[in-house]
Formats: structure tokens, sequence, C-alpha cells
């Protein structure tokens, strides 16, 4: 089975496979693969419509995009890494194909079927109604408290830079509907199997504490909260989450 998505290869052994938040890219990972690599192989991937990925023509099936890269590159079983909504597709992934996955971690992730607060959904309608805007919108996007941290971080031009050109890309999509596995996760987290490790910053949303209360359903899944990281401790607490990954995986 063939993929059209842009991804790279790193390393030897087990396969892992991280994905990445969104308004990202595999960019998202690049402190984190390398240490990773010395060990596995790891892939990264640009999701559609991000990076160097073609935007979605229809309605996006990111569950699907996983399972059609990992069939073209041929790994059965992975160790799935997902970032903020790249844990909601690693999540729905892990519920689909549990015979697929050998780990789950989750950082700071999304969950299918969650209702985001009034103050969210005010917050990103927002956002889009400062389009075609690119700057203002990437502004607004990264003023926000769940990047407090990392825009006053030495990673803030990074941050910056990633978040423009996928801002910029989203002008490229034909559509930005999606397409999850149903029922969503989110009344099926007590099902899913594959040991789990959650990872949050103290400093991220209201909202991701209150995924974080959901997926105490889960029945083998463990919590680790990282001190002072906001949203993006991939990029401002990598070593941090390397050794947290790196236990995990060796347990």
């Amino acid at each position: 089975m063939s993929t059209d998505l842009h991804y790279e290869i790193q390393g030897t052994g087990e396969a892992i496979a991280l994905i990445h938040s969104g308004g990202a890219d595999l960019r998202d990972w690049q402190f984190i693969a390398p240490q990773l690599a010395q060990k596995y192989q790891v892939i990264t991937f640009d999701g559609r419509g991000a990076g160097e990925s073609p935007p979605p023509i229809e309605a996006a099936n990111y569950v699907e995009d996983l399972t059609r890269l990992l069939d073209h590159i041929g790994i059965d079983k992975v160790t799935l890494v997902g970032h903020s909504i790249g844990g909601q597709i690693a999540t729905d992934f892990a519920l689909t194909y549990p015979e697929r996955v050998s780990k789950l971690v989750l950082v700071a992730p999304g969950l299918s079927g969650y209702e985001f607060s009034q103050e969210m959904q005010q917050r990103f309608a927002q956002i889009m109604a400062a389009a075609p805007d690119v700057e203002k919108m990437v502004q607004l996007m990264l003023d926000g408290c769940i990047y407090s941290t990392v825009m006053n971080s030495q990673q803030s031009e990074l941050m910056y830079e990633m978040t423009k050109h996928n801002t910029q890309r989203y002008f490229d999509w034909k559509s930005s509907e999606q397409i999850w596995p149903q029922p969503p996760a989110i009344a099926r987290l007590h099902e899913l199997a594959v040991k789990t490790l959650f990872i949050i910053g103290t400093k991220d949303s209201k909202d991701l504490f209150a995924i974080a209360e959901l997926f105490q359903q889960v029945p083998d899944i463990r919590f680790v909260q990282i001190d002072g990281a906001d949203h993006m401790p991939t990029l401002t607490h990598p070593n941090e989450l390397y050794s947290l990954i790196g236990n995990f995986l060796n347990d």
C-alpha cells in the first residue's frame, strides 16, 4: 500500500512512530527523534496538509493515513508517540488496531468526542476570523497561555516558523473536515488495552487536564507531569521527555 505523506526514518530496531501536534510538522520531534534513533527505528512524518505532505482534497482520515504509512514502510507492530492531535490519532489507532500497537505514549493529547470549553472554542473562532491574514492568525495562536513557556524559550523562533508555515499551508486545503473512527474514543477509553503513558505540562490548559481526568479509565496507564512545560514540551523539555519515553519503553 502506498503513501503520499512525507516521512523520514532514522535508526534501526523496534519501530516507533512519532505523530506531531496541530499547526506543527515533523520538526515537532527534531530534538527527540535523534535520541530515540540510537536504539529504535524512528518514523516521523508530516500529517496531511502539514509540512511537506499534500493538502487534504477531501475529509481527512488521519487514522487511515497512519495505517497506509505503516503498511507502506512494512511495519506490523509499532509503539506510537502522539502529541496533541497526534495523541488523538494514536489513541484512535490503538482502539481500532489494538494488535498493531505495542505501547502508547500520549503527550498532551486531544481526544475524539471531547467537547472543548467555550473559552477554547472562542479562541479558535477568533484565530479563524483573522484569515487570510497569516501573520495575525499566527500571533493570535501563539499569544495563548498554552504557548507561554515555548514563546519565552530559545525555541520561540522555531515555534513561530513552524506555525507560520503550517498556517499558510492551511489555505491549500480543499477540505477541513475530519473523519474519526466511531464510536468516538471518549466513549471507549476503558477498552484501551495497550500499556499507556500520559504526559502533560503543568502549564497546559484546563481542557487538557480535563482530558487527563477522562484517561483515568484506561486500565493500564500512568500519568507524569512536566514541571513548567506548556503545550509544547517536545520543544522546551526534550531531554526530560526523551528519558520518560525511554524508561517507559525499557520497562
